[in-house]
């Protein structure tokens, strides 16, 4: 079965099939644009409009996001995985949705075992206590506890300088 069309028509279908094509390579790389890499317990700035009112975060234990004044956004990777961020306006309007990928580390991560029980240093220049999820859990307390007092000590020491 034949169907004719016009030249009208047949030049009507061909552009909407382009404008189709052209949208969905559009949508497509958009997608990849839109994405936020960011590293496992660091921070990334991005932009996005001014007219943001609310951020809402879908995992808020995969990452931390802030608004700053002037459209800047920190992002936080707080854990392992793949999360989004919806920016609306006052409205409730949807000004972006970016997806956000944490990542691991990018330096020397060494991991020991012992037994059931792992400890993660970072060796970058020498090796050092570095907590990671999935640490045993005396390991991740000893160093938060540890980090903890550092950091008492010199916030005590930073007070005291400045009275």
């Amino acid at each position: 079965m034949s169907i004719k069309l016009s030249r009208s028509a047949r030049a009507a279908l061909v552009t909407s099939s382009l404008v189709l094509a052209l949208s969905t390579a559009s949508a497509v790389s958009a997608g990849t644009e839109e994405t936020i890499s960011v590293n496992v317990d660091q921070a990334k700035l991005i932009r996005l409009p001014q007219n943001i009112s609310t951020l809402v975060v879908g995992n808020p234990l995969i990452a931390d996001v802030t608004m700053q004044p002037g459209g800047m956004v920190v992002v936080t990777g707080k854990g392992y995985g793949a999360t989004n961020v919806i920016a609306m306006d006052r409205k409730g309007a949807v000004i972006a949705d970016r997806l956000i990928q944490v990542e691991g580390p990018m330096d020397k991560v060494v991991t020991v075992y012992r037994g059931v029980e792992r400890e993660s240093y970072s060796c970058m220049p020498v090796c050092q206590r570095r907590i990671t999820l999935g640490d045993s859990e005396p390991y991740f307390k000893a160093t938060i506890d540890q980090a903890g007092t550092l950091n008492n000590q010199a916030t005590g020491a930073s007070a005291t300088k400045s009275n």
